[in-house]
């Protein structure tokens, strides 16, 4: 039972003087500042703060409707809450209608994680149905072997003839985007904001993680990330699902960001790949015979840094990429001249994993090329110091061995067709059609002469030292 209403100009002091109503009763004391706000006190002494109006669920009497208790709401936040309420009644909106949408909009918000909606990114417009269901197949092969990891487990699934039609399709997906994508959402942006709701994400913050890309050294994937986070932004906004509405990606602009994207040419001359070389033999495994792969092959990166002794046939001298790893998307035949088989040869073994370079015993592929690099840059500094050489080497990045290797096949006497095709790039009009030779032999002398010629390159005693 209340008792009859005083009003009052509620104050701390006077909250906290209220004693408990009698038994049986409730004190309300409506404050004279706030219309229809009131402080409520039990018969156990309970204070509590109400607002007693018309509410549009039931206009025909006043109700009265807590606020919140006192202590764990203060007075100037019951004043503030209770005039937001007057202000919903007055447009015809019931608070506690407003309220438990706004706690829906709450946990949905944190529900949607970047991590999440990253991960459902990758999923859906990136990987594609089919490379769903063959991850489906990898997860099943582990449960009925344990020592497979999930990518061999992937690898054998990829391999399986049965597969051949779903690992086709994968393929018109997007499977090699999505090797790439994987890579760079969740090593350059998950790492960052994994826990956060993706409404949070500011622009300076996305513009923070790109210039960090761009302080490494590393312009061009900076663009490339760029490219990506604005895209999983514009996807998530275009699926309506995530509660956001606007991109922090949106008014960026990667010219003023990282600058422009000029077509990359740096092409080493030839006392820097000598200096490379001689470099990455004294760097020793695995970054060392990795480097000398990458010259000897003229291949990506990756497609080295991933290798696997699965792939690699010795006896015949031939080292074969898996579609599933290559760029175009096709798989890809390295003949090994006698050099590169010769490094292989000397690398380690290791029981546990099958990866050619690595640092956990062959389970799992090198990374951490960032610190490779610039340790790799102390060496060519020394050397060149050494060699009394006070030219520093200009700046230089791993993909630029490829593009060397290149422009040096274009002086071998050999067809511009078996050039491109040993570095992988895609056939030229109807010939990717048409022709279905592998050019397996015509490729293994163009890497012999290349091999020749890098031995000639690297002959120190008959080079004198360029800067």
């Amino acid at each position: 039972m209340a008792a009859p209403i005083t009003k009052k100009t509620l104050t701390d002091r006077f909250i906290r003087s209220r004693g408990a109503a009698p038994v049986g009763h409730r004190d309300d004391y409506l404050d004279s500042i706030v219309p229809g706000m009131a402080l409520r006190v039990t018969d156990k002494a309970h204070k509590s703060f109400v607002l007693i109006t018309r509410y549009p669920s039931n206009p025909a009497n006043p109700t009265r409707r807590a606020l919140g208790a006192y202590g764990e709401i203060k007075l100037d936040e019951a004043r503030d809450k209770a005039r937001g309420w007057l202000e919903l009644i007055g447009r015809g909106v019931d608070p506690r209608i407003e309220e438990a949408r706004r706690r829906a909009l709450e946990q949905r918000r944190q529900a949607h994680t970047f991590a999440a909606v990253a991960a459902q990114y990758l999923e859906r417009a990136v990987k594609g149905p089919a490379y769903v269901k063959l991850e489906s197949l990898a997860t099943n092969l582990r449960l009925s072997d344990a020592s497979l990891s999930q990518r061999d487990a992937m690898v054998a699934v990829l391999a399986d003839q049965k597969n051949r039609a779903l690992v086709s399709k994968a393929r018109t997906e997007g499977i090699a985007r999505k090797v790439e994508a994987e890579r760079v959402i969740n090593g350059e942006f998950v790492k960052r904001w994994g826990g956060r709701p993706i409404t949070d994400i500011l622009p300076e913050e996305v513009a923070t993680a790109i210039r960090a890309i761009v302080a490494r050294g590393a312009p061009y994937s900076a663009h490339s990330a760029f490219a990506y986070i604005r895209r999983l932004f514009n996807w998530a906004i275009g699926t309506n699902e995530f509660g956001i509405t606007t991109s922090p990606a949106e008014r960026l602009r990667p010219t003023d960001l990282i600058g422009r994207r000029d077509a990359r040419d740096r092409v080493l001359a030839d006392g820097e790949l000598r200096d490379v070389w001689h470099a990455a033999d004294t760097m020793g495994y695995p970054y060392g015979p990795l480097l000398q792969l990458l010259i000897l092959t003229g291949q990506r990166e990756r497609e080295v840094a991933d290798m696997r002794w699965s792939e690699v046939d010795i006896a015949v001298r031939l080292w074969t990429i898996p579609a599933e790893r290559m760029k175009g998307r096709r798989a890809h035949e390295v003949p090994l001249a006698a050099r590169a088989r010769k490094l292989l040869e000397a690398l380690p073994r290791f029981g546990e994993g099958e990866y050619l370079f690595s640092t956990t015993s062959g389970k799992k592929p090198v990374n951490g090329f960032s610190k490779a690099k610039v340790r790799l840059n102390k060496l060519i500094a020394d050397q060149r110091s050494k060699a009394s050489v006070k030219a520093s080497m200009p700046p230089w990045v791993f993909h630029d061995l490829r593009r060397t290797v290149r422009t040096h096949l274009s002086a071998l006497p050999v067809q511009d067709l078996v050039r491109e095709l040993v570095i992988a790039h895609a056939r030229p009009g109807l010939h990717k059609v048409y022709d279905q030779h592998v050019y397996r032999e015509e490729k293994r002398e163009c890497l012999m002469l290349w091999e020749k010629r890098l031995a000639e390159i690297l002959d120190t005693k008959a080079n004198a030292s360029e800067g």
